[in-house]
Parts: structure tokens; C-alpha cells; sequence
């Protein structure tokens, strides 16, 4: 015998099919004045009532359904760089691991100082490891000012040795009053194991320190300044730096990278690959094509170039702010032309912007984050994504938008409801996701394959487990 539902739940209906009558809370508004036709299959019962004869409450208006999300995400927990280190929630691309398992990130106080701040992944504690000021032995100043050391922008650089070199840098003018000269940046160096850190002088008056790379089987360090972009090396025995040469200059916030037979490599402002032999103390200018194309010029609007090497330091990956094509350099070429695969783009869309965020995995693969503008529909702004190129398949892997995964690693409201200052940075997509809205700055793989990405208002380091934006064969 069919079942059927309640004469006291539907007294009207009389009896009906229990399936049916869990179905009459959906039916269309549309439908509730026009009179029911009877079935016409055998054994099915007939209505004798108009559905307007229902009670109204047993006429449920239909639930709302979740919107659908056009992408995946890439879930990380977010922790809010120590605040007292930064004065406008912000750092840039100093971001690595050291050998004992903990991170560093660089902070900007402008106006004040800067600070290297380590994080440790195990019990999720902060500490300050270098006060620029302190190392340095200057005076914090007690009101913001242009000749202040206000930030560490340079890439972290672990050396064999566990030894991190960083460089401090100017800020901004903090208002019309702000006319001080801005003295020059310094290097310093962090050894985990003993916790302390020196400061190896000012490699050029005037000039911040944008990048650091150290040669210690060499002796060396190599330094690029900012804004003027010189290109200094620092004899670590004699303490003295030289510039092999003064009318060299580099592509904006230049990156020296060591190749398979440690010479120094380094992008000049047109373009061309610069190559330094310390065993000769000689320099190369060589040109880069891609089939027969430029990579980029001086005017080409495109930005900064991020550029990373391969464990064997034999090609480096290079990709520009403002583009999502990736090239592959051969880093092994005798010259005077350097060749460079063009690998396309790795990510279609609007507005790219890429900052200091591509790096080469402990898997080979490459990462990059990418934001572009959000076209989908589903929500507004930028999104950033997370992007990987594998170059064994030659394939580009779209892992999905960066997502934070506890909302209240910062309180984006003060108690009478107001947004903090420098709180912009992140925005709610329509299915209440938090993800980062206008700037990332870093991204640095972990031995343990775990991802570390900073984002800026409020200063954020994202932690990514591996399981997190590994997707599935």
C-alpha cells in the first residue's frame, strides 16, 4: 500500500504521498493561486483542492542556497607580524628559513627603524633577532624622519654557513617638515646559532640596501643600492667595498643570483645579463633573447623583474611585476648572447601584479603568486593566486586564491566600530572567505614543503601546509 501523510498535518489535501507532501514547501510562488491538474498515471491520487487552500504557514519560501565559488582556494593560517615592529602594517620581500627550521621576516617602522623578526612554527611565538638601530649603533629617533633606517626590503639570504644577510633601507618623508638627508643603508648579518648579528658597514653613502647576496667560500658580498641601483662588492677580510663598475646600473630592485660556478649574475637596467668572475675580478655584459626577442627594456612599463635559480644553479626563472609570463634563462651560456625560453603565460587575466613571490620549491617546481583583477564575477577587487610551473611536464598549474583560515587573527575594528589605520589589505568574498586584497610581498618554501607567503594591511604571514595547495593527480 502506497504511504501516506497525516489527515492532521494536511487536513485539507486529505491524504497524499509522504514524497509528495515533502515537497509542497518548495513549490513556486507562481503556482499557488492556479488549481492543481489531477495525475494522469494509474494508482497516483487526484487533488480535490486548489494549492491556495493550504494553510500559509505549511508554505515555506524556498531555503537560500550558498553562491558558488568559481575557484578554489588555498587555505592558510594567518598570524599578525609583531605590531610593535612596523608603524603602517607593512614589510616587503625579506621573508626565508633558516637551518633550524624557523622563519624571518623584515618589518618597516618608517621613520624609526626596521627589525628582523623570526617565527617559530612549532610553538607559533615571535621574537625580534636584529633592531637595525641597535646593531648599528644609531640613536632611534623620537619623531619619524627620512634619515631614519626604516626598513629591511632586501631578500633574506641564507648562506651555507645558516648565517642570514639582510640590508636596511630608506623610507618615506613623514610630511612636509620631513627635509632630513637619508645617510645610506648598512648589511648585517644574523647567526642563528649564536643569536647575534653585525653590522657590515655602509656599502654607498646616500644609497639603501635593496639586496644581499653572500659569497662566503669567495670571501664576498654582493650589494645592490636603491634608488640609484649600483651594483658594490664587500671584501669580508678587509671590510671594504668596491664597485667594479661606477656607470653600471641595475634593473629596479635587482636580485644578485650565484651560478654553478659561484659567478655572480645580475640584471642591469637595459637588460642585459651582467656576469662577475671573482676568480678574475672580470665582468660580462651579455644579451638575453628569446627567439629572437627582447626580455624586456629599460622603458618597457613591465616593473621590477623577480628572478629565482634552480637547486643545481644552472637556470634561473624570471618573471616581471607586471606580466604573468614566466622565462627560463640558461645561466651555463658562454655568451655573448644568453638563451631564454619564453614558457607563456601563467595565468590569464587583468591587472597582474607579482612581487618578489616567485621562488624554485625544494620540489623543482616553480611558485609564484599572481594577483589579478577580479573578473569572475563573484565578488570584486583583485584576487591572488597561487600558481606553479611544473618543468618536467612543462605545464602551469592554477592551485586557486590565497584564503585565511581564522578570522580573527586580527580585529580590523577598533571598540567604537571604526577601521583601523592600515587595515585595507584584506577583503570578504561573497561566501564570507577572507582572501588578501591588494599587496603580497614574499613567498618562501620550507624544507618541509610547507608555504609562507607575507601580505601587507595588516603586515600578515600565511602559513600554507603542503596538503593545503598540493592538489591531486
Amino acid at each position: 500500500m502506497m504511504s501516506r501523510a497525516c489527515h492532521a498535518v494536511l487536513p485539507v489535501l486529505r491524504c497524499v504521498p509522504v514524497s509528495l507532501a515533502l515537497l509542497l514547501p518548495w513549490i513556486p510562488s507562481q503556482l499557488l493561486h492556479r488549481p492543481l491538474q489531477a495525475a494522469e498515471s494509474a494508482g497516483s491520487l487526484s487533488f480535490v483542492a486548489s494549492v491556495a487552500e493550504v494553510p500559509p504557514a505549511l508554505v515555506q519560501a524556498p531555503s537560500p542556497q550558498p553562491p558558488k565559488v568559481p575557484f578554489r582556494y588555498v587555505w592558510g593560517k594567518a598570524y599578525h607580524i609583531l605590531p610593535e615592529t612596523h608603524t603602517d602594517e607593512s614589510g616587503y620581500f625579506s621573508l626565508c628559513e633558516g637551518h633550524n627550521g624557523k622563519i624571518y621576516v623584515g618589518t618597516a617602522a618608517y621613520g624609526f627603524n626596521a627589525y628582523l623578526v623570526e617565527f617559530d612554527p612549532q610553538t607559533e611565538r615571535q621574537r625580534i633577532v636584529i633592531d637595525v638601530n641597535k646593531v648599528c649603533g644609531l640613536k632611534t629617533p623620537e619623531k619619524p624622519t627620512y634619515a631614519a633606517q626604516a626598513k629591511i626590503h632586501t631578500r633574506n639570504f641564507v648562506a651555507p654557513s645558516g648565517k642570514i644577510y639582510v640590508g636596511s633601507k630608506q623610507g618615506y618623508r613623514r610630511g612636509k617638515d620631513d627635509t632630513a638627508d637619508y645617510p645610506g643603508g648598512y648589511v648585517i648579518v644574523y647567526d642563528p646559532k649564536t643569536d647575534k648579528a653585525e653590522c657590515l658597514g655602509m656599502p654607498y653613502p646616500g644609497e639603501g640596501v635593496n639586496d644581499v647576496t653572500a659569497d662566503e667560500d669567495a670571501g664576498l658580498v654582493y650589494v645592490v643600492t636603491c634608488e640609484e641601483h649600483h651594483w658594490m662588492i664587500l671584501d669580508l677580510k678587509t671590510r671594504k667595498y668596491h664597485e667594479p663598475d661606477p656607470q653600471l646600473r641595475l634593473t629596479p630592485y635587482a636580485q644578485t643570483l650565484l651560478d654553478a660556478q659561484n659567478r655572480a649574475v645580475v640584471l642591469s637596467r637595459d637588460f642585459r645579463l651582467v656576469r662577475y668572475d671573482p676568480k678574475t675580478g672580470k665582468l660580462e655584459y651579455l644579451t638575453l633573447k628569446s627567439d629572437g626577442q627582447e626580455v624586456g627594456r629599460a622603458d618597457d612599463k613591465l616593473g621590477p623583474a623577480c628572478w629565482a635559480k634552480t637547486a643545481d644553479s644552472r637556470y634561473a626563472y624570471l618573471i616581471r611585476m607586471s606580466d604573468s609570463r614566466l622565462y627560463r634563462i640558461d645561466l651555463t651560456a658562454a655568451g655573448p648572447n644568453v638563451p631564454v625560453a619564453d614558457l607563456g603565460r601563467l595565468l590569464p587575466g587583468k591587472g597582474f601584479d607579482s612581487r618578489g613571490s616567485l621562488i624554485v620549491g625544494h620540489d623543482g617546481k616553480v611558485y609564484v603568486l599572481i594577483r589579478v583583477e577580479n573578473e569572475t564575477g563573484f565578488g570584486k577587487g583583485y584576487l591572488h593566486h597561487l600558481v606553479s610551473y611544473d618543468p618536467v611536464k612543462n605545464q602551469a598549474v592554477d592551485h586557486g586564491v590565497l584564503a585565511v583560515r581564522n578570522k580573527d587573527w586580527f580585529q580590523f575594528h577598533d571598540a567604537q566600530g571604526k577601521p583601523k589605520p592600515w587595515s585595507h589589505g584584506f577583503h570578504t568574498l561573497p561566501d564570507g572567505t577572507i582572501t588578501p586584497l591588494y599587496v603580497h610581498m614574499a613567498l618562501h618554501m620550507a624544507r618541509d614543503g610547507t608555504l609562507y607567503a607575507t601580505i601587507i594591511y595588516p603586515f600578515t604571514l600565511l602559513r600554507i601546509a603542503p596538503q593545503d595547495y598540493r592538489l591531486a593527480p
